[in-house]
């Protein structure tokens, strides 16, 4: 092991432990999934996300929200909590995460479910791609600093 990685990782805090993948990736999906929600909340996209599953709550949707913010979570940290090594890597990484994600979500997935177009670029698109961003951050760093503490 090298000494920039023993220093990035105590050795109780290796990201190589199961338990603490799952666990940074289910608090930090969630709490990305927390601050993407109050965006989605604020711009009415809510009720789209609840059509995934046949509503037009927004309650709903905010809940589909959370459970794809945390599967999208653990989709990180379980494969690839060692790029998460420092917090200005972090940041990178969940930028990139989150531009993922908004190609996948939005702009291929959701809309091939709904029999939507595709790849529609408009205001809503945008305001996505920001709360993905957010959202990839914040995943990404809560995840980080899970993983590098001692508990």
């Amino acid at each position: 092991m090298s000494q920039s990685h023993a220093t990035a990782y105590p050795s109780r805090a290796l990201p190589g432990t199961w338990g603490r993948r799952l666990v940074a990736g289910l608090v930090g999906g969630l709490a990305g999934g927390l601050v993407f929600g109050a965006i989605m909340a604020a711009t009415g996209m809510l009720p789209m996300v609840a059509s995934l599953v046949g509503s037009s709550s927004p309650l709903v949707g905010f809940g589909v929200h959370l459970v794809i913010s945390v599967l999208i979570g653990l989709g990180l940290t379980l494969p690839f909590a060692r790029l998460l090594s420092g917090y200005g890597r972090s940041l990178l990484v969940g930028l990139a995460y989150g531009a993922l994600w908004w190609i996948l979500g939005p702009l291929v997935i959701m809309p091939a479910m709904l029999g939507m177009p595709l790849f529609v670029m408009d205001g809503m698109a945008l305001m996505s791609l920001v709360g993905h961003l957010a959202y990839g951050v914040i995943l990404a760093l809560t995840a980080a600093r899970l993983l590098r503490s001692r508990a």
